[in-house]
């Protein structure tokens, strides 16, 4: 397979960005929280996608289930719509949530008639091809201003060694376009622990470019790339539904004996129209030193660094018939062995992009200095975590319990300089 591949695998994975503090008007808005279960099990359900009806304003729940939205005062007395991956649609009114609420989703799974699956399409690949080839059609075509919430941690073994997060917007091209998108910041914060950090973690800094590349039908070179989709196996899974609609599951792996490591997982996708409705999926890690040469550009000769786990998710979501990218999640753990050296050293990168509103925009949208540059190195910021109203009015993604418990100490350590 042609080393151009590799390249374009590679690219979801390690892109930088400088990050530079805008001011922001200041809107009056209303702020809920609470935690999203499976009302049968009581268990916290993560990714579940949050709406105020009548908006674009959105967010997620976390991986401990739980949420925080911040609302303007015009939209109150509005409804809440909360969806999840083989459960229920609910709406709520926003007025009738209480802090720290416990919002249950009833499961619901649809079977689809396997012979409609067998009469409409040959196999698995032909629903592929043709969900892929929906991108003009089913996504949005107009140019759109996205605000998106970013975070970014960096872990050795179990400690947190740094922390970034940003509220950017995201210049989103039309779907049918070949012109790449664009990121402008508009506020971050960070704080690494170098003390942590060894030669080799310092380049596993991530960047908002990362998750937005993981949007498959906007950038499907990446994975599905038309001189690499004959290496993979499609194969028809279980079916789910997704808001009462029935969802295609597609399973995916490279096919036996492909040496290049590619990707594994399964794709969702609306029986109705076939527009991709959430993906999730991981490199195939098993051939280290081929899987080490798409991550690591530089390293000294004493150190091997490989991947032991590359995990993605994107999903996307509908407004006025048309289909947007909504969120992403990437989840990197390295091991790094240094020669001579008793102890290897584990590290972890995870990054989530959501976005949290969006417009549309008349004009097209031109690449300008204060666009992020994707090979340029986040700042530090750290003074945005000792200021408790930095984020203002802007909806970001709940911090879980470890995140918090870092923000404490990073604000502790402030304290004391």
């Amino acid at each position: 397979m042609k080393k151009d591949i590799l390249l374009k695998v590679a690219f979801l994975l390690f892109l930088s960005v400088s990050f530079v503090l805008n001011a922001q008007d200041n809107i009056s808005y209303k702020e809920i929280n609470g935690k999203i279960i499976d009302q049968d099990t009581n268990k916290e359900l993560v990714f579940a996608d949050l709406v105020v009806d009548g908006s674009n304003i959105s967010t997620v729940s976390n991986t401990d289930g739980e949420f925080l939205l911040k609302i303007p005062d015009n939209l109150i007395e509005g409804s809440l719509t909360i969806s999840h991956l083989g459960y229920e649609k609910r709406t709520l009114k926003i007025s009738d949530i209480s802090s720290n609420e416990k919002i249950g989703l009833k499961p619901a799974v649809t079977e689809l008639d396997e012979v409609m699956v067998l009469s409409e399409f040959s196999n698995a690949k032909v629903l592929v091809l043709e969900t892929l080839r929906k991108r003009s059609t089913l996504y949005n075509n107009e140019n759109t201003l996205m605000t998106a919430f970013y975070r970014e941690t960096i872990k050795k073994r179990r400690r947190d060694a740094s922390l970034s997060e940003a509220v950017v917007q995201i210049h989103k091209e039309p779907y049918k376009s070949s012109r790449n998108d664009n990121i402008e910041l508009i506020k971050a914060r960070k704080k690494t622990d170098y003390s942590r950090l060894d030669t080799i973690a310092l380049k596993l800094q991530g960047g908002p470019f990362s998750n937005l590349h993981v949007d498959i039908i906007k950038y499907p070179e990446y994975i599905f790339d038309r001189e690499n989709l004959d290496y993979y196996e499609f194969s028809f899974g279980e079916s789910t539904q997704i808001d009462k609609t029935p969802v295609y599951v597609v399973n995916f792996k490279q096919r036996p004996g492909v040496v290049t490591p590619l990707y594994f997982g399964k794709l969702y996708i609306d029986a109705t129209n076939l527009a991709l409705k959430s993906a999730v999926y991981s490199l195939n890690v098993e051939n280290k030193q081929m899987a080490s040469e798409m991550y690591v550009r530089k390293k000294p000769r004493r150190v091997d660094v490989f991947p032991t786990e590359a995990t993605y998710r994107v999903n996307y979501r509908t407004q006025n018939g048309k289909w947007l990218y909504a969120y992403s999640n990437i989840l990197l753990t390295f091991k790094v062995d240094w020669k001579g050296k008793l102890f290897n050293s584990v590290y972890t990168l995870n990054s989530e992009m959501a976005v949290t509103d969006w417009k549309i925009v008349d004009n097209h949208i031109f690449k300008n200095n204060i666009m992020l540059r994707p090979n340029t190195i986040l700042t530090d910021q750290a003074s945005g975590f000792s200021d408790p109203e930095f984020w203002g009015e802007y909806n970001i993604i709940e911090p879980e319990k470890s995140i918090e418990t870092a923000i404490e100490k990073i604000k502790k350590q402030l304290a004391r300089s």
